[in-house]
């Protein structure tokens, strides 16, 4: 597996709207615009815009839902994702690791 950070991807996942957002689609089997802005604290626009983040990172998907679009969470990617955001987090706790053996060793030089 890669590990490179996909910037775009962290970014799109970084917002807490567009991550509760994810977990409506989820729960809901998709849904549109309207339909998740009266679920959340902002405007049918602001959900729009965040969809449209989501879609470009391909974490979502849209059809023509009579006048609306309906989303659906690629969950594949979301898959990869997750994955990706687990393989950073395996490298941190090994560098942090790391940094707590090298500190433990100069506590006992010191003593």
């Amino acid at each position: 597996m890669s590990t490179t950070i996909d910037d775009e991807l962290w970014s799109a996942v970084g917002d807490p709207t567009r991550r509760r957002m994810l977990d409506l689609l989820l729960a809901d089997g998709g849904g549109t615009a309207t339909s998740l802005s009266d679920q959340l604290p902002v405007t049918r626009q602001a959900v729009a815009k965040h969809l449209a983040v989501l879609d470009r990172v391909g974490l979502v998907h849209a059809t023509a839902a009579g006048r609306e679009r309906r989303y659906v969470v690629d969950e594949a990617r979301l898959a990869r994702a997750v994955a990706q955001l687990a393989s950073v987090g395996d490298a941190w706790d090994a560098r942090l690791q790391r940094i707590k053996r090298i500190a433990e060793a100069i506590e006992r030089t010191n003593h």
